[in-house]
């Protein structure tokens, strides 16, 4: 491979941030600037430049390891991938196929997430298949779903936030977890824009801010119905936008009149003069912004939650108008398009709906198999997780450690252990890999091609920079050899543009329609953004039907533009077959994605967390990111640089609290929950409320924060209550 620089992306956060890599000796890369990608303009954090220290052999995994006599010994190809295929046929044999379980993960390219859909559903038969992505944004999705339609983490561009009038920004902190996307706050203020960051903890982000509610832990719902009380009650409803692009009003006015201002300060803390100055702020600009990330979604109420905050977007008239929406601020690097086609249990290739029958003869078809011989929905990923053992004897995991990211993780650690057979495909050798019978080394983002989607739903193309090491293979090149070790010879292709020319067929006519992207056009442009019907389809609207007033194709339409939007042909190519479709940046502008185009408001009312303190538990606990480490920290943990920065797990508390417990800035403490203890070093600060502490979640250990929190889901989204449980602080003797 020539020596020059290949334009790509990170392998981190949903940014997904342009950068060049040039190879340099050792079969590594060396990072630098692409500052024609608009999302991040150049800027990169301290884990995309340190990227490349993931290739080394040092740290990575270059060889398949077999489980012998208790202890994992290197293995060839052939014999790894035999065993992986014979014990999956003796659970199903012996157990059915429900008994064999694929977990999946949000940083997968596009392409794996699609063939790994395919994968459980045809080669194995089963049902049992979901992925890490559960916990990161399915609340936001499932309350986006209720209100519009559709789901698509921003349904506009970044670039829209800086030129807007005011954000609210709802547990995140961007300043920590996408630092290059800050500059998009900052510019807003700039501009005159206000920001307000609603969070318990005064964070990076929240210095920055105009207003800072520090409400406490699981109390987002009251306090966004808290806000729309204030907004009928000072006259600040926008009646014509309600009337004419809504419904449900009444019923969810109902339920906001319940929750006064003084009596959501008793439930969340936040005075009530600060509610009625966040109210003025947000409605007082023509457009405004609410942006939610996992604080209020990581909840076992998450959905609901989403759903009050997106009621006080249509209340105002604050969304499907230029400038103005609701997004969530989705996490994992593809995390987005890890959802949309097929390793979600309940959905097919497009977003389509697994036990829709029209979808499954779509999908059936092109995958060339009987509808009815695809599998039902499934379980949500903790209850698969949960089930490990018991109704699930063998899984196949990629690109996922549960060990350090599940909740309850002790009690998943066990259930994993106690499997008949485990398989984990991975780039390093994470906690949950050492559990496994098999485990097989992966290429990583740098050495092979695909697509990701950001946070944005810009299609994205990653491409392969340098060959990878001897002994190491692609995900898609492992689909490929299991699915003909179990009698499937065809239909797995390993090049990973033959796949995503697949998933353009399967996704076509759905809601996320992928079918007008191409690698080529990928190559050519800054990505794509879907809906992105292709041209023989016609321009599709976001509800999937023709909306083209008799045109027959895209040349009898002029212009296209944004999905019930304006023109925007910037980046349409010509494909060979006259105009394509240039993709959609603004959602929702002219109508909704539901059958009669209007936002559907969802009546919700304040409850409390699954696990309130008490007596034995008095204290709150809320867990997040820290700067220099990534999610459960498989590959970060790894990295010098950021290990310096980030060396381990703290507890952070305020000083009153820490005056009470005896403890000084250093001191060993131990967080104790009804499902386990942690012991992390105090970390004293009045960021901090004095009734909650705070724990980074990327550590195994003893200082594992997953080993406190709650399990308990929400009962759309099935999303665990990571944000909020409570706990006990005790002194710890060394």
């Amino acid at each position: 491979m020539p020596n020059s620089a290949t334009p790509t992306h990170c392998p981190y956060c949903a940014l997904q941030c342009g950068m060049n890599l040039t190879p340099v000796e050792g079969g590594t890369v060396e990072v630098s600037e692409r500052a024609d990608f608009p999302v991040n303009r150049g800027a990169l954090c301290g884990k995309g430049r340190t990227a490349p220290a993931v290739l080394s052999s040092r740290v990575r995994l270059t060889s398949p390891l077999v489980r012998s006599g208790g202890t994992l010994v290197p293995a060839s190809w052939d014999e790894a991938l035999d065993r992986i295929a014979a014990e999956l046929s003796r659970t199903r044999a012996e157990h059915g196929p429900d008994a064999c379980g694929v977990f999946g993960g949000g940083g997968l390219t596009n392409e794996k997430a699609y063939t790994l859909g395919k994968f459980a559903r045809i080669v194995l038969g089963t049902s049992q298949i979901d992925y890490n992505g559960r916990f990161c944004m399915s609340s936001a999705a499932a309350g986006g779903i209720k209100a519009f339609g559709l789901d698509r983490g921003l349904p506009f561009p970044l670039e829209d936030i800086p030129r807007t009038g005011c954000v609210i920004l709802v547990g995140s902190n961007p300043a920590e977890t996408m630092p290059p996307s800050l500059r998009y706050f900052t510019e807003l203020r700039e501009n005159g824009g206000t920001l307000i960051v609603i969070d318990p903890r005064r964070t990076k982000t929240a210095e920055q801010a105009d207003l800072h509610l520090a409400p406490r832990p699981g109390t987002d719902l009251a306090l966004a119905l808290g806000l729309l009380h204030l907004v009928v009650a000072e006259g600040r409803v926008d009646e014509e936008y309600v009337r004419e692009r809504t419904v449900g009003w009444e019923e969810a006015r109902a339920a906001a009149m319940a929750h006064w201002p003084e009596y959501v300060e008793r439930i969340t803390g936040v005075s009530v003069p600060q509610l009625r100055e966040t109210v003025r702020m947000f409605c007082e600009p023509e457009a405004a912004m609410v942006l939610t990330a996992r604080g209020p979604e990581q909840q076992s109420k998450g959905t609901d939650t989403v759903g009050a905050w997106i009621n006080l977007c249509l209340a105002t008239g604050r969304a499907g108008r230029p400038l103005s929406g609701y997004g969530c601020l989705t996490g994992q690097g593809n995390g987005q398009g890890g959802r949309e086609h097929g390793q979600k249990a309940d959905q097919l290739p497009g977003y389509r709906k697994l036990d829709d029958p029209a979808a499954r003869r779509h999908v059936a078809e092109v995958w060339g198999v009987d509808p009815d011989s695809l599998p039902g929905p499934g379980r949500s990923a903790y209850e698969l997780l949960d089930a490990l053992g018991t109704d699930i004897r063998s899984l196949l995991l990629m690109g996922s450690n549960p060990v350090v990211s599940a909740p309850h993780a002790a009690h998943i650690e066990e259930r994993i252990k106690s499997l008949d057979f485990l398989a984990v495909c991975d780039v390093v050798l994470s906690e949950t890999a050492a559990l496994a019978d098999v485990v097989l080394p992966v290429t990583q983002w740098a050495e092979e091609t695909g697509t990701t989607t950001n946070l944005e739903g810009r299609v994205l193309l990653r491409r392969q920079a340098i060959t990878p090491p001897e002994g190491v293979r692609s995900d898609l090149e492992i689909m490929h050899e299991l699915a003909d070790r179990l009698g499937v010879e065809k239909g797995f292709p390993t090049d990973p543009e033959e796949v995503f020319e697949e998933l353009r067929r399967a996704s076509a006519g759905g809601a996320a329609d992928y079918s007008g992207i191409t690698y080529r056009r990928l190559a050519e442009e800054n990505g794509v953004f879907w809906p992105c019907p292709a041209p023989e389809a016609g321009l599709a609207d976001i509800g999937g039907t023709a909306d083209t007033e008799g045109a027959q194709d895209l040349g009898d339409l002029g212009d296209v533009g944004d999905v019930g939007g304006t023109a925007d042909t910037r980046g349409a190519r010509d494909s060979g077959n006259g105009e394509v479709h240039p993709g959609t940046p603004r959602l929702f502008l002219d109508r909704f994605a539901t059958p009669d185009g209007r936002a559907r408001f969802v009546p919700v009312s304040h409850r409390a967390s699954a696990e309130e303190p008490d007596a034995e538990y008095p204290v709150l606990l809320t867990t997040g990111r820290v700067v220099a480490q990534y999610q459960s920290g498989a590959q970060t943990r790894r990295v010098d640089e950021l290990n310096a920065a980030a060396p381990g797990p703290f507890v952070e508390l305020h000083p009153r609290l820490a005056e009470r417990l005896g403890a000084t800035e250093g001191d060993p403490v131990a967080v104790v929950s009804r499902r386990g203890r942690a012991v992390a070093p105090a970390r004293i600060t009045t960021a901090i409320r004095p009734d909650t502490v705070f724990m980074p979640f990327h550590w195994y250990g003893e200082g594992r924060a997953n080993s406190l929190t709650n399990p308990a889901l929400d009962p759309t989204s099935r999303m665990p209550e990571f944000k909020t449980c409570a706990v006990r602080l005790e002194t710890v003797k060394r």
